[in-house]
């Protein structure tokens, strides 16, 4: 029986970088509408679920879950790893998919191809992502697959990391079954996701030249070989 696959989008209101950088409005959405709608254009999803958190700033993400009819899960907001565990367990997921609300060009296809990764495994694998070694796609494409199995095991028996997850389960590799997947050619340079202005006004323009024209990430990338001073290299800015 094929596992249920429930996709789960951390978004909350209180980054330090750039406050309430989900609810930045994008060529006429907000940022969490652009990542939600990409993310349900996957065809190997069975829900998705916005899981943010009982702070009282994310009553705007509640609000526009329920403008818009999307599944929302609110719980710890120092504790994701206990959100997470907590919206998968309420959802009955075998398996959830990790995606971050800062990431507008999020790629539904890309997210197909890591979850084909892990079913053509199941059950006996743990965790696949687009990144977990020699990472070769852009930054802001990240996409985790998490066996609810080693979901459960984490939260129960990690005292450290718990805000990041799946940092724990990616640091174990003797201890946990895990693959990824690569692309052919290497852009682990860009950077696609929004933890800074800069970072939001190139999302901006990317989305101001497409329109409301469907685009993946190879899009993006044949966009940027004709602009290539929009490019913004990946310093691994540590997102607040």
């Amino acid at each position: 029986m094929k596992p249920k696959i429930v996709a789960l989008i951390q978004a909350r209101v209180g980054s330090k970088r750039l406050p309430g950088k989900v609810l930045k409005d994008i060529e006429g959405q907000t940022m969490l509408e652009r990542v939600v709608n990409r993310v349900k254009e996957a065809k190997n999803l069975d829900e998705v679920v916005i899981a943010t958190t009982v702070s009282e700033g994310d009553i705007a993400i509640v609000e526009l879950c329920k403008k818009h009819n999307w599944l929302c899960f609110r719980g710890s907001e120092p504790d994701v790893l206990d959100r997470f565990y907590q919206a998968a367990c309420l959802f009955k997921a075998d398996a959830i998919v990790r995606i971050t609300a800062d990431c507008p060009l999020i790629d539904p296809r890309l997210i197909d191809k890591v979850v084909e990764k892990f079913l053509s495994l199941y059950p006996d694998i743990d965790y696949v992502s687009e990144g977990l070694t020699n990472r070769t796609f852009p930054r802001g494409l990240d996409t985790e697959v998490v066996n609810m199995s080693a979901l459960r095991n984490e939260w129960q028996t990690s005292t450290k990391w718990r805000e990041h997850v799946t940092l724990n389960i990616r640091k174990n590799s003797n201890r946990y079954r895990m693959a990824d997947i690569h692309n052919g050619k290497n852009y682990s340079h860009m950077r696609w996701c929004v933890d800074t202005a800069e970072d939001l006004e190139f999302v901006r323009k990317v989305y101001g030249h497409f329109k409301d024209k469907g685009f993946y990430w190879e899009d993006v990338v044949e966009l940027l070989e004709k602009y290539p001073e929009w490019v913004i290299v990946d310093t691994q800015v540590d997102p607040k």
